[in-house]
């Protein structure tokens, strides 16, 4: 990665939980120096505190960017502060669910560099998945900047409009708890049928992660891939004849979870 900017004029980091912590980790295995990154969080983890950046110390007056990864009901107290930064040029980049750039802008002020991401929760072992999207004011070098930044935590993404991020949030944002639930009923119905608890959920965990590593990798379409292992009259047809019905199975469940998902979004961003 090339982090000249960010050498010279700093990172900051506004709240370091699990995703921001996940974010600095990516970015310091990626060569980023330690003592050009500032993190304000109000309980830090031990593993921060022995990391080398500056924490809970005075600001750098104009940094190259500031990461926004505090929870929403913070922000409203914490982002008013640094407005003065946002007047400058400053790019700021949110990983915060819920909140619309005109509510960054609100806070910050209508000048705002602004670059909104949603990655998800597997950017904790480097293998997330982030969309970005750019306000007006920000420019292409902010979102290459922004996607270099999120690539220490998986692959990056590029949205067209802000619109689309809800439906991010509804695929990917929320996705993992939909595949965590998965493997919890596909070793629960394993169990219902005699397998002692511990094998069945190490079956179930085994068989999605190793099929969502193969969809990742393979040449073909999962809809091929299903077809693969599924032969005419079988076992895994019969299986597939109820999660495929059109009215019961797993296409409109999922179409009605995720519009869920994202009616749920709205009302809170509102």
């Amino acid at each position: 990665m090339s982090f000249d900017s960010i050498s010279k004029r700093g990172l900051v980091i506004l709240g370091c939980g699990r995703m921001g912590g996940a974010i600095l980790q990516g970015l310091l295995k990626g060569g980023l120096s330690a003592g050009a990154v500032w993190v304000i969080d109000p309980h830090p983890a031990d593993w921060l505190q022995d990391a080398g950046v500056h924490l809970n110390t005075d600001l750098p007056a104009n940094p190259a960017v500031v990461l926004v990864a505090v929870k929403p009901q913070m922000m409203a107290d914490a982002l008013p502060h640094l407005s003065a930064m946002a007047a400058g040029d400053t790019l700021f980049l949110t990983v915060a669910a819920g909140i619309t750039m005109a509510g960054y802008e609100r806070m910050l002020g209508a000048d705002t560099r602004l670059v909104r991401a949603m990655p998800n929760t597997p950017a904790a072992i480097g293998r997330g998945v982030t969309a970005i999207v750019g306000n007006p004011k920000a420019t292409a070098q902010d979102l290459d900047i922004a996607e270099e930044l999120m690539t220490g935590v998986g692959q990056v993404v590029r949205l067209e409009h802000e619109d689309q991020m809800d439906a991010v949030i509804g695929v990917s944002g929320s996705g993992p708890a939909y595949v965590f639930h998965l493997i919890e009923v596909m070793a629960a119905a394993g169990e219902a049928e005699g397998l002692a608890p511990d094998l069945a959920l190490q079956l179930a965990k085994a068989t999605v992660g190793g099929a969502g590593e193969l969809a990742e990798r393979s040449d073909e379409t999962p809809g091929k891939l299903r077809e693969n292992v599924t032969s005419p009259g079988g076992t895994t047809a019969a299986a597939l004849e109820v999660l495929m019905d059109p009215d019961t199975g797993m296409a409109p469940l999922m179409r009605r979870a995720v519009a869920a998902n994202i009616a749920r979004n709205r009302e809170l961003g509102k």
